[in-house]
């Protein structure tokens, strides 16, 4: 798998004690409710039916199906029709990102309170992350981005929730499973990191498909908020090694 992200992350030649948060992008760092899911799934359409000459109803429904069976739209795009991800992933997303983020209040303070190495884990393409994060003003705060570009796997994509993905990210990491907290907003991500060992933090969001569905925690979720600042916070319950409580 060529998990090796922006600046190419090595493996640590020793274990930190601290924790190792793994962050997704889209509705957990920042609201993408407000415009920019809006502006992707067009775009996305636009790209389907583009590349496979379909009207645009039909490559709607064609987008949805993928995004439902693959997680992502590319997936299908690339093993049924042969498509270039790269190409598919750039035509995508032709639209002009940061007029379109907005993130949470004083986002930047509260990651710099953080304690812990802090990498980002998206589905999303790697030119958009950095784009998004840039716009937050928080870029620099994660050693490295890793997004779907990097998640192949013996020639084909491995996103999020994919285990061979998650197992892929700790042996990258060199650090124990219950170190690894992924912080999300997609329920079937935080089973797919539960299920290597990891620990998990829902940031639950109105306008993540399929939210709505879920009302309780499940056994897979360590800690459920709704603002990535809440994590600063002793009322979320989270305990994970290395980490003191911010009460």
């Amino acid at each position: 798998m060529r998990l090796t992200g922006r600046r190419g992350l090595r493996r640590p030649a020793c274990r930190a004690a601290g924790p190792v948060w793994l962050f997704d992008l889209d509705n957990t760092l920042h609201d993408c409710s407000r415009g920019i899911f809006k502006a992707i799934d067009g775009a996305m359409g636009a790209a389907v039916a583009t590349t496979l000459g379909l009207e645009a109803e039909a490559a709607n429904t064609l987008r949805q199906t993928y995004w439902k069976r693959y997680g992502a739209t590319v997936i299908g795009m690339v093993r049924h029709h042969g498509v270039k991800a790269q190409d598919f992933l750039r035509l995508s997303h032709q639209f002009d990102i940061a007029p379109l983020v907005h993130g949470e209040t004083g986002l930047a303070r509260k990651l710099a309170r953080l304690r812990g190495r802090k990498i980002i884990l998206t589905n999303a393409p790697l030119f958009y992350a950095t784009e998004v994060l840039r716009t937050l003003g928080i870029l620099h705060f994660f050693e490295d981005i890793w997004a779907i570009d990097h998640m192949t796997l013996q020639g084909r994509m491995r996103p999020k929730p994919s285990a061979a993905l998650m197992r892929q990210v700790l042996a990258r990491l060199n650090v124990p499973a219950r170190q690894v907290v992924l912080v999300e907003d997609t329920l079937r991500n935080l089973k797919g990191a539960r299920s290597v060992g990891m620990r998990t933090v829902h940031v639950y969001h109105p306008g993540t498909p399929f939210s709505g569905r879920h009302s309780g925690r499940g056994h897979y979720v360590d800690a459920r908020v709704n603002a990535v600042g809440h994590l600063l916070t002793g009322r979320s319950g989270l305990r994970i090694p290395g980490m003191r409580d911010r009460g």
